[in-house]
């Protein structure tokens, strides 16, 4: 029994290595933001372009978790990127860097204990390099490729209508960071990789990617301490491949439908897997005190849309929109084998606050097959089986670039009975401003 709740508590940590990394698309960085601005207009128009974000929030678990408590916590993005057209006459290729401060501690780790990270910023407190990567665009545009420390999160299941929800879940699902190792290449990490862009029509896009597989390396604890600064520029780990086809419709503001877009994808890791079905003698894996034999590779499956179900009167890129994803991976081999989450969009039709959004999601999250079947074969009080999510939130834009977004979640089943209890159903609330510069 000991071993059994000693593995699953740490897939489970390595679950909450991941976060959505992306501030919602309705905030926009005001250009006439003080002092600065006209130091940053002289310098983008010499091909240098500096943004910088900070993300505060006050998350409370106020029922249910580990135990009740509040907590505080910041991230500060400092992004650059460099025209290399406008700088040195290389058409088509751009330098870009980013990295994060990230303050305080995080509500999930200390007190709410769920597979699904309560805040998409919560990480442990450091000074963080994310990107840093070189793109060069060819074929009139239409192929880019770009090469360094690159983040899945920014090419693949990215959703416009998800990215609203404070969750991490709805950015970078936990299915990803409980069966891709540490976490996968997503916030906090990143992974040395190669990624191709192709816009093959207006309408039809297929991005693919390889990645070193392992963001912080191998070995025990919390894979942000192996790697806390985001300098492990790994290149010798087994490989972890992404690809993504991306179908849009309706796009012309003068189409005849509503526009949308549907995404499939793939991912496929290349290194040794725990096999949570059999032990070394051949027999179903029980917990006698064997390890789990190991399996060669592992892969996954998605599909998602975004879809805009009525335009605003006055603006047809805002209105009532919705999404949903659903994930699969093999139960065998990972310890979550099914994940899916949807959510609704409302902005543009409050007058007076069209730049407002209010939003509702929900998110459920399977434990594999194989990890139930090893707790009834190890005769556990509490067998582990689904954890699920609900959230609502508004975002109110104060003036362009600074927002504040009350919000609530409520989490069933937190850790999905992984660390060998049932925990109580956890409610949180909270409040968070964003500041885009």
């Amino acid at each position: 029994m000991s071993l059994f709740v000693a593995l699953m508590s740490g897939a489970a940590l390595v679950s909450n290595a991941a976060r959505a990394d992306e501030a919602p698309p309705s905030i926009s960085a005001n250009p006439q933001f003080g002092e600065l601005a006209p130091l940053k207009k002289g310098l983008a128009d010499k091909g240098i372009t500096l943004q910088a974000t900070y993300i505060g929030e006050s998350l409370a678990d106020i029922s249910g978790g580990m135990r009740q408590g509040a907590i505080y916590e910041g991230r500060l993005e400092l992004m650059l990127e460099a025209d290399m057209a406008k700088i040195a006459n290389w058409q088509g290729a751009t330098l870009h860097a980013d990295g994060y401060w990230i303050q305080g501690t995080g509500l999930t780790r200390c007190y709410v204990g769920s597979l699904e990270p309560v805040s998409y910023i919560e990480a442990l407190p450091t000074v963080r390099l994310y990107e840093l990567w070189w793109e060069q665009k060819l074929l009139d545009n239409k192929l880019a490729l770009r090469a360094g420390l690159l983040g899945a999160d920014s090419d693949f299941v990215s959703s416009k209508y998800a990215q609203l929800f404070v969750n991490a879940t709805t950015g970078w699902p936990v299915i990803f960071g409980s069966d891709m190792p540490s976490g996968g290449p997503a916030y906090p990490f990143s992974a040395m990789g190669l990624r191709a862009h192709v816009d093959a029509t207006d309408n039809f896009a297929l991005v693919a990617a390889i990645y070193d597989g392992n963001p912080a390396g191998p070995g025990p604890g919390d894979p942000q301490r192996r790697n806390p600064y985001g300098l492990a520029f790994r290149m010798s780990d087994p490989a972890l491949m992404m690809q993504e086809a991306q179908f849009k419709y309706f796009q012309d503001k003068d189409s005849p439908g509503l526009p949308g877009t549907i995404k499939l994808g793939a991912w496929e890791y290349f290194g040794d897997v725990a096999n949570y079905n059999f032990d070394p003698m051949g027999v179903q894996y029980n917990l006698t005190g064997l390890q789990p034999v190991s399996l060669l590779g592992d892969h996954g499956f998605y599909a998602m849309i975004d879809q805009l179900l009525m335009k605003a009167p006055d603006d047809p890129t805002k209105g009532i929109g919705v999404f949903a994803r659903v994930f699969g991976a093999p139960a065998d081999r990972n310890l979550i084998d099914f994940y899916f989450d949807a959510g609704i969009n409302v902005s543009g039709l409050v007058p007076g606050r069209s730049d407002d959004v209010f939003g509702f999601s929900v998110a459920y999250t399977k434990i594999s097959t194989s990890v139930v079947n090893a707790a009834y074969n190890a005769n556990l009080s509490v067998a582990p089986y689904r954890e699920a999510l609900l959230e609502l939130t508004y975002q109110a834009q104060i003036m362009t670039g600074w927002t504040v977004q009350p919000v609530a979640q409520y989490i069933i089943e937190p850790d999905a009975g992984l660390g060998g209890t049932k925990l109580p159903n956890a409610a949180v609330v909270g409040l968070r401003t964003t500041i885009a510069y």
